[in-house]
């Protein structure tokens, strides 16, 4: 059975496995549309271990093809998925909207934002930096050794699993962040798509599965499957040919696979981003100044989405006083005037549901968004407790996912450093000073900085820049590996490694680290960076 998106663009229901439609065998499964309460057409089904199979051969027979491409030939194939995407725009936004409930100005805005990130990687791949080229020339005279000519450049890990996050539904999940850096590093991509969005995912792998086409590269290059994380999921981890994972959801669900990973014979590394609460610290001199304006503006961020935003901000620490007071009055009758909007899905809705009745039985309710009457309904919270109380308590430092924050009182701002020293890792950490608190900013950066991947000054956290100095990760459980990003530039580095190359007969060294620089990078030689 086919249903037809905005007349023009129809869904099949099924998954794509080096470029030809599959239908899955097992548990079916329909969107939900949360705004209208009521499930979607068509019909997919998971798939299973031989899907997998298929999915991982045709990704390993690939490889080799694929990673032989030069940059500009990966770099026009990004700039085709980025186009066959824009394409299908009217239909996919749609689609999106009708599988997630967020509002079509949310979901355009992301797929520009999907589009501007594979883009991005082809300015990468055309830049050239990401070679890591570096020589050292030979020094044979050199007493009491001699040093042998030694080149690096880095190449792809290989094939790579990537886990399609439930509240993007374009920019990280099919063609998201992920795949586009792990396409742009020449490894092939399996995605296992998310049970929220399908008809989402199939419209974007169809997009992707005809660039792939178009620019003559090998069919495994790319597949799309559906299936159940503890059953295709796992599958598709240990599978022997996959050789990096990339991550967004759950910690349960990323520490289940960080775990299969690391069981495997050859352990691979996974790339999971988490859990994080993102705290917010309000100092003295803001709180005074602009306490309100401070609370309107946190609420504004607490509930955009449903805060159903990794960033969002699920902690406001400060110290005690009039103007924390002046701070959660704003905000709990701002709160008050807050909607009930839908989130992802019903089973996203039941577990926020789940949070909040935890933090009620912790911690005092400051005020409560209005209700709504659908099962996928989110009803904003804030709560309020003192230091002492959310250092003792491990259920007070868990993510509730959705528009959902704590207020953590403090009896001074030693006590606000001990909070900072108690958290655990975070994908960011928010400073809200005036100048007449620079002092003690400046005492709480470093602290942050052992916490946190992102450090904002003046700003919310909701909102991650597409940019080359974004770091979208953080010490764990924020992310499985402190050492990357997600978002920007750098995240091709999670599917590259070096490769040294010692006295390789010029004829046979790549081109990236050939005598006479080919292809005009900037490379390090004899440790000073040139392009001569």
């Amino acid at each position: 059975m086919t249903a037809t998106i905005s007349g023009a663009t129809s869904l099949t229901g099924q998954m794509l496995i080096a470029g030809a439609p599959v239908r899955g065998t097992g548990k079916e499964v329909r969107a939900f549309d949360p705004a209208a309460g009521q499930p979607l057409e068509p019909v997919y089904q998971h798939g299973d271990n031989t899907h997998v199979d298929a999915a991982c051969a045709a990704a390993a027979d690939a490889f080799a093809q694929y990673r032989a491409t030069t940059s500009e030939q990966r770099a026009a194939f990004l700039d085709t998925i980025a186009t066959n995407i824009e394409a299908v725009g009217e239909a996919l936004i749609a689609r999106a909207v009708a599988e997630s409930g967020l509002p079509q100005a949310r979901i355009t805005g992301e797929l520009g934002r999907t589009t501007g990130q594979l883009r991005l990687f082809a300015s990468v791949l055309r830049e050239g930096s990401w070679n890591g080229a570096r020589i050292d020339t030979a020094l044979p005279d050199r007493t009491p050794l001699p040093r042998p000519d030694l080149r690096q450049r880095h190449i792809p890990l290989g094939p790579v699993a990537v886990f399609s996050a439930s509240n993007f539904p374009l920019a990280f999940s099919v063609a998201g962040g992920d795949t586009a850096s792990a396409l742009a590093a020449g490894c092939p991509v399996v995605v296992k798509g998310h049970d929220a969005h399908p008809g989402t995912s199939e419209l974007v792998a169809r997009a992707v599965t005809d660039a792939v086409t178009t620019s003559g590269l090998p069919a495994g290059t790319f597949s799309l499957l559906f299936g159940s994380g503890p059953g295709l999921g796992i599958a598709l981890v240990t599978d022997p040919r996959i050789k990096a994972v990339g991550f967004t959801g759950s910690r349960s669900g990323g520490m289940a696979l960080v775990s299969a990973a690391a069981a495997r014979p050859e352990p691979i590394p996974v790339y999971a981003e988490m859990s994080s609460i993102n705290p917010v610290f309000v100092l003295d001199g803001a709180l005074k100044t602009r306490g309100a304006e401070l609370g309107r503006a946190f609420v504004a961020s607490l509930t955009m989405g449903s805060g159903q935003f990794c960033t969002n901000p699920g902690l406001v620490i400060a110290v005690d006083g009039p103007g924390l007071d002046t701070f959660a009055a704003a905000a709990r009758d701002a709160l008050a005037g807050s909607p009930a909007t839908p989130m992802l899905t019903p089973t996203i809705a039941r577990s926020y549901a789940s949070g909040v009745e935890a933090l009620s039985g912790a911690a005092q309710l400051v005020g409560r968004g209005a209700p709504g009457t659908s099962e996928t309904a989110c009803h904003a919270a804030l709560f309020s407790t003192d230091a002492q109380t959310f250092l003792a308590s491990e259920a007070l430092q868990a993510e509730v996912f959705g528009s959902s924050s704590l207020i953590v009182r403090c009896a001074d701002f030693e006590q606000m450093r001990a909070v900072a020293e108690g958290i655990e890792g975070q994908l960011t950490a928010t400073v809200h000073a005036d100048d007449s608190d620079l002092d003690d900013a400046g005492r709480l950066l470093p602290l942050l900085e052992l916490k946190a991947g992102r450090i904002l000054f003046g700003g919310w956290p909701t909102g991650v820049e597409v940019c080359h100095a974004m770091v979208h990760g953080g010490p764990f459980p924020a992310t499985s590996d402190s050492r990357s990003t997600s978002v920007g530039s750098q995240a091709i580095e999670r599917y590259l490694r070096p490769v040294c190359y010692q006295d390789v007969p010029a004829p046979l060294l790549p081109s990236a680290i050939a005598e006479g620089n080919p292809e005009k990078l900037w490379r390090r030689v004899d440790g000073r960076l040139t392009q001569d």
